[in-house]
């Protein structure tokens, strides 16, 4: 792969700072003599206009007279002056601009000179960092250009914060830690280079462990997300937000008005595999202990103590942060029994009695570690007559080496325990002067390994081929309402669109008058529901615009004329196209929930469940998971509500039919990933029972789509692309299907490989290689399908499926380019596959706005070399190794064929 396009911004060898003084004070004199004083190795070049030496160093007026190659340039002038200067810097080639300088947002000159410098910058493909930052650091590299004058350690964490401010705050408090850094971007304003830019090239730093983020808004959250979850695979991410209760959820549902912006940012870091914190200092103790490479399986934690009051009081902080206490089994039970004093606590906290032993710390401190139930310890030492801590805490080092589960260990007190935490520093063992500092972090690592299994989902199309929506159904009915210049479907057109995705819906018909809902109601079959069918009126109840539970004729006639007068008093203004009559469900043993949707400014729609009915807001029972869902992150969804709890056989009540329920789930992502339209829905009250699940009222809000819109733009999560599975024909006439391949697909997939030839191997992954590894498995199966693509050709045989090729690119940083591979089973060579399957990727690449597609083939592989020459790639011997060819495509539109006289 080729450099990263933002390593003239993090690692330039030549920089100029326009506007570097002498003048004290200045931003210009700050940031120049910080890379004077940092021992940077590359060349520095002042600019300045009125003097020709500054800080020893010949300065030139202007980038464009500097006598030799410039990378970055650091602006620490007027913005009114920026244009003049990135032209200057095109003209020179120059790729990145740090501004390090602030500008007022009230200032209407400032905000033009900045876009058209950003116009300027784009035309000369220039990338631009800031404004309104305090610069970049690169500690590692003795590179700060930056106006920051304390010290910054060179670390393997980095930072990227969007605040100037609160960053200062954070280096501060680092350094009088220990902690260092590989970088320090502060984005600032964001007007060019964001985020999920600066997390990719952050990515493929050999000098960055670990990740800090401080986030206040993002952007982009399609390429946010696509980059926070390529780094949560590779190294840890830690995140704090400010502005947690700035709302932008905001619509006409309930779903809407239960939830808030920080929700949804919760639900989109545990996606993406990254842990969230809420304070600086908890930002770098979870940083330090997930870089030292502290991992738990899960949130069951054991207490050894020798003391029952801290052990208590540490139980109390576990059960205050959502930490379990574990269970332990039995056979730790009669482990404990047997080498404990008897009046030990019998329980967890395992209380060890005040004089326990270094040895009898031990003993209990391995049942526990041992003990399948237990994910962590923490080991609570307390200075008391006949107690030794130093060898307890030589031995706890020692213990710790052995395990694989974590140990937290906290010895009380101060200068009598100082030696014990000198030893546990030096074993770099995470150690707390406080049980309930150790807890927090136990809680953070129980919360960073439940998101990285949420990282793990890939969710596929719905099982089965049975399932398949009726998309064009949807579409029209909301292609109707769009017509008629409606943005609320009513309770009929949305019960429409959701049956159209299986969803379960009593049925509505709608009646004009009293005779008609007669007949509709004998039809029917008593008792039935009446409800006020308007555009208009949203909640039905608030109006009065339902009666439940009609048994005869003239009660329904009475009942019609009632809700009608209720209807127009409440809301004389609004339109009444009739009323709906429906069948009357009762159902015992039913619960009644609430699914919805709703839309959040930064990352697009949001599923929402918990419990329903005219109480919900009341209730303030939900969760939210961003679309696509599957199996495993809908059980997450429903577990974390409280209605969740009852869904189980609940006193005399038989248990829900939970695979109904989720499949409601399951059917109501697949809607909003087929139906960006869709910005809003109810569907309130589900009412779920043995039985199965049934929607009784339903609302949907739609919304006009942007012009040329990608197919799943309105996403933050790019589902699985079902449009791209198609059928084809191979040269013999064999049937094939071609499709994205799935995380399912992983022991197909493994079989594949072993099933080529050692050189089929070889061309393809140039080793020996007999079968995948396991990480290469995950790699090549769990697709984040915005930055690439692995399209693979199968063919159906008796049910059973058989891959006989797969190709696939991976997206450059660039967005502009990608490299891809192919691979064809040895005995279906010479069938057309290739041509077939890389025409397919091209399409998917193109549609992405790939423009370039690149390619290392071993230049023994007359085969492969040929079939590129088909295909239109051009070939040339690779600059570094004549036994690579390097071919590459032109990914523009085809031109059409010339018609046929």
């Amino acid at each position: 792969m080729k450099p990263h396009y933002l390593t003239p911004l993090f690692s330039p060898r030549n920089v100029a700072v326009v506007g570097a003084s002498d003048t004290p004070g200045s931003v210009g004199q700050a940031v120049f003599a910080n890379l004077l004083a940092g021992n940077f190795q590359g060349k520095l070049y002042p600019v300045n206009l009125n003097h020709k030496v500054v800080g020893g160093i010949p300065a030139q007026p202007s980038v464009k007279l500097i006598d030799g190659p410039v990378d970055m340039a650091v602006v620490t002038t007027a913005l009114r002056s920026l244009p003049a200067i990135v032209k200057d810097c095109g003209k020179k080639g120059v790729k990145g601009i740090l501004l390090a300088k602030d500008f007022a947002d009230s200032e209407e000159q400032e905000r033009a000179a900045l876009a058209e410098a950003l116009s300027i910058a784009k035309h000369y493909g220039i990338r631009i960092l800031g404004p309104n930052v305090l610069g970049l650091m690169r500690p590692v590299a003795g590179f700060n250009a930056s106006n920051y004058n304390s010290r910054v350690r060179a670390g393997n964490l980095a930072l990227v914060s969007q605040s100037s401010a609160l960053c200062t705050a954070m280096l501060d408090w680092a350094d009088s830690k220990g902690i260092g850094f590989s970088s320090v971007v502060s984005v600032g304003e964001a007007l060019d280079v964001e985020f999920g830019e600066i997390l990719d090239y952050l990515v493929a730093d050999n000098f960055t462990q670990g990740i800090l983020l401080h986030v206040h808004h993002v952007h982009d959250a399609r390429r946010f997300m696509s980059a926070l979850r390529a780094a949560a695979r590779t190294k840890p991410v830690v995140v704090v937000k400010s502005g947690r209760y700035e709302d932008d959820v905001t619509g006409l549902t309930h779903s809407s008005n239960l939830v808030e912006s920080g929700d949804v940012f919760d639900a989109a870091l545990s996606r993406a595999g990254v842990l969230r914190v809420s304070t600086i200092a908890q930002l770098f103790t979870a940083a330090k202990v997930l870089a030292a490479n502290y991992r738990v399986q899960g949130r069951r934690l054991a207490i050894v103590t020798n003391g029952i009051g801290p052990g208590v009081l540490a139980a109390d902080s576990a059960y205050m942060y959502g930490v379990e206490l574990a269970k332990l089994s039995d056979a730790s039970m009669a482990l404990l029994n047997d080498a404990l004093p008897a009046n030990w606590s019998h329980g967890n906290p395992v209380d060890i009695i005040g004089d326990a032993s270094p040895v009898r710390f031990r003993t209990a401190v391995k049942v526990c570690l041992d003990d399948p139930n237990v994910d962590g310890v923490l080991v609570i030492f307390t200075p008391q007559a006949g107690t030794d801590h130093l060898t307890t805490a030589q031995l706890m080092v020692g213990l710790q080496r052995e395990s694989s589960k974590p140990m937290f260990l906290s010895w009380l007190g101060d200068a009598k325990v100082s030696e014990s935490r000198e030893l546990f520093s030096k074993a770099k063992c995470a150690h707390f002067r406080a049980p309930e500092f150790a807890i927090e972090v136990f809680r953070n690592l129980a919360s960073y390994h439940h998101n990285q299994q949420m990282l793990l989902q890939t969710p596929a199309p719905l099982e089965g081929a049975l399932v398949v929506p009726d998309v064009s159904r949807a579409r029209a009915v909301i292609a109707a309402a769009k017509q008629q210049g409606r943005a609320v479907l009513s309770e009929r057109e949305s019960k429409e669109v959701l049956a159209a995705f299986h969803i379960p819906v009593n049925p509505a018909r709608l009646a004009r008058d009293a005779d008609e809902a007669a007949r509709l109601a004998a039809d029917i079959g008593y008792p039935v529901v009446l409800k006020i069918d308007s555009p208009d009126i949203i909640y039905k109840s608030d109006v009065g615009g339902v009666e439940l539970n009609i048994a005869n004729e003239p009660s329904l006639r009475e009942a019609y004329a009632a809700i009608l007068a209720r209807a127009q008093a409440a809301r004389p203004d609004a339109r009444i196209e009739g009323i709906s009559v429906q069948p009357m469900r009762k159902r015992r043993n039913a619960r009644e929930l609430m699914v919805g949707v709703t839309h959040d400014a930064s990352f697009g729609p949001v599923i929402t469940f918990g419990a329903g009915g005219i109480a919900v807001e009341v209730m303030q029972d939900r969760a939210l998971s961003l679309p696509p869902v599957n199996q495993y992150l809908v059980e997450r969804m429903i577990d974390k509500t409280r209605i969740g709890k009852i869904l189980g056989p609940f006193k005399n009540m038989p248990a829900v039919e939970m695979e109904a329920l989720k499949s409601v789930l399951l059917h109501v992502s697949e809607l909003v990933c087929e139906l960006p339209e869709v910005r809003e829905m109810d569907i309130n009250p589900v009412m779920a029972d043995e039985q199965g699940v049934l929607a009784l009222d339903a609302r949907i809000i739609i919304q006009p789509l942007p012009a040329r819109s990608k197919p799943y733009g309105h996403m933050a999560i790019m589902p699985y692309p079902m449009h791209m599975v198609h059928c084809s024909m191979l040269k013999d006439g064999t049937p094939v299907i071609i499709r994205p391949v799935r995380p399912e697909d992983a022991h197909m997939q493994q079989e594949f490989v072993r099933n080529l030839s050692e050189e089929s191997r070889y061309n393809r992954y140039m080793s020996s290689i007999k079968q995948l590894s396991q990480s290469m498995l995950v790699r090549f199966t769990q697709l984040d399908y915005d930055r690439e693509m692995a399209l693979a050709m199968i063919r159906e045989a008796d049910g059973v499926e058989e891959q006989l090729a797969v190709a696939r690119y991976v997206t450059d940083p660039d967005n502009e380019s990608c490299e891809f591979a192919l691979e064809v089973a040895d005995h279906w060579q010479g069938k057309g596959i290739g041509v077939i399957l890389m025409n397919a990727l091209f399409d998917a690449a193109r549609e992405q706005g790939l423009k370039v597609m690149v390619g290392e083939v071993l230049a023994g592989n007359k085969g492969m070399l040929k079939l590129m020459t088909r295909l239109g790639f051009g070939v040339q011997v690779h600059p570094e190794d004549r036994a690579l060819t390097i071919v590459t495509k032109n990914l523009s539109p085809e031109p059409p064929a010339p018609s046929v006289q």
